[in-house]
């Protein structure tokens, strides 16, 4: 296939070019076939709701506590399919449309399209024929897309009006006879070990990449990725076999140094991850902005960057919708334990067009975190949070409950073991995507 000598290396770049593919259609996978959490199984080309706020159940990389998800998986190889969203009433909600490469190339919702009823018609890549007339339409890069849909719920008395507007966002096919393909799937006889090559090979040859990604998909033609037909990894050399699976290792390390190092600004231990989406260079459609600001320019940069945010946020929005910065340290530099208390004082708080809120997570899985209290996020909408005197807000955050009952209201539980917060913020200020609005440190208080 090509010099041995190459094939490890050009393993590990295919690891970081094809990971965002990859797991992502995994994640597509489980939603299809056995669901996450609070979201059911939903066939190809209908949503499947959640009814509540997710929690430690919902084992999906750093999902939030903020909003109710409304998620569908798209298979346009049926061809178009209408989509029908209500009147909120001035409601918080967004639908994010994420290709198969994890671009968010659309937006529908409170900031892109207003709170009003709409319809919209969903159209594969290159489709030239006819659409309703009374329909905004919306051109997927990749045949198959997931629309990620979060309303605003203010807790459980919220939920019944949550219910309705979920209910009245409906998908449905032109073609009511048409079946979706939906995802190759892989060759049975390829080992575990080699199985992201396989699934690598498959789907970005059934997805294509942007256009400006394909000499760099050529060139991962020495392990296999651009061969039709027969898996070259269902009964490859042992020699080579090895040398794959060596490759991929590495890659997987380039990828967790990638993630936890990384090229995004840090103040006071937080990672501005404000850019870390700003990979899609290729695809706007309704409610993505073509904006320099929020695009990657640096060719290598950005596939490195795409890897990343798959790995720690997959399905996260642009900065221009919800904002993330996320931390591993506290003021000292040190990691973020559950055998420390620490505080986090906000003053101001930050400053959003919606809500803001801080939720915490397991390291180095990032899901949501089972406590006492039942409590995964803190923010301006928590019931009960009690404001210091100059008006700024403290939370304290620990594994064991705080005595002091200000802190205890205050409090945003974390594991026994090592943790890290994240900070969102929907709709921000531009002070926050300036820089001109910090977030101080959090503050490690003492050793339990």
């Amino acid at each position: 296939m090509a010099d041995a000598g190459a094939v490890p290396e050009v393993a590990a770049r295919a690891y970081m070019y094809g990971f965002p593919l990859v797991f992502n259609l995994d994640q597509m996978n489980r939603y299809v076939s056995e669901g996450i959490g609070a979201n059911p199984a939903a066939p190809f080309n209908s949503f499947s709701h959640a009814r509540t706020l997710a929690g430690p159940k919902d084992t999906f990389v750093t999902i939030n506590n903020d909003t109710v998800y409304s998620m569908a998986q798209l298979d346009l190889s049926v061809g178009p399919v209408t989509l029908q969203v209500p009147d909120t009433a001035g409601r918080y909600y967004v639908l994010q449309f994420v290709d198969a490469w994890t671009n968010n190339f659309a937006y529908i919702g409170h900031r892109a399209t207003g709170t009003g009823a709409g319809q919209f018609v969903l159209v594969p890549p290159g489709w030239d024929g006819p659409t309703p007339q009374d329909a905004t339409v919306i051109t997927f890069p990749t045949t198959v897309a997931s629309i990620v849909g979060r309303w605003a719920c203010d807790g459980t008395d919220d939920l019944p009006a949550v219910h309705a507007l979920q209910d009245a966002t409906v998908l449905t096919a032109l073609d009511a006879d048409a079946a979706p393909t939906g995802l190759p799937k892989p060759d049975a006889g390829v080992d575990a070990e080699l199985l992201f090559l396989e699934k690598l090979r498959l789907w970005s040859q059934s997805f294509p990449p942007a256009p400006r990604d394909r000499d760099l998909q050529a060139s991962l033609e020495p392990v296999g990725i651009v061969t039709q037909g027969a898996s070259p990894y269902a009964t490859p050399e042992p020699g080579f076999a090895a040398e794959l699976a060596a490759g991929l290792h590495a890659g997987e390390e380039n990828l967790h140094t990638a993630l936890t190092k990384g090229a995004s600004p840090e103040v006071n231990g937080w990672k501005l991850t404000f850019h870390a989406f700003d990979y899609n260079l290729d695809y706007f459609e309704v409610g993505a902005l073509d904006d320099p600001a929020f695009k990657i320019d640096n060719p290598q940069l950005r596939i490195i960057e795409r890897a990343a945010a798959a790995k720690g946020g997959l399905w996260g929005n642009h900065p221009y919708e919800a904002a993330y910065i996320m931390t591993y340290l506290d003021d000292a530099g040190d990691k973020l334990t559950g055998t420390n208390t620490y505080t986090l004082r906000l003053d101001p708080t930050p400053p959003v067009g919606a809500f803001w809120s801080l939720t915490m997570y397991s390291v180095p899985d990032f899901y949501l975190v089972d406590n006492p209290i039942d409590r995964y996020s803190i923010g301006d909408r928590t019931p009960g949070v009690r404001r210091d005197a100059d008006g700024a807000l403290t939370i304290t955050i620990s594994h064991t409950e705080p005595a002091d009952p200000v802190a205890r209201a205050n409090w945003l539980p974390a594991p026994a073991g090592d943790f890290r917060p994240v900070l969102r913020m929907y709709e921000p200020d531009p002070t926050v995507l300036d820089q001109t609005y910090v977030v101080p440190a959090i503050t490690r208080l003492h050793t339990t």
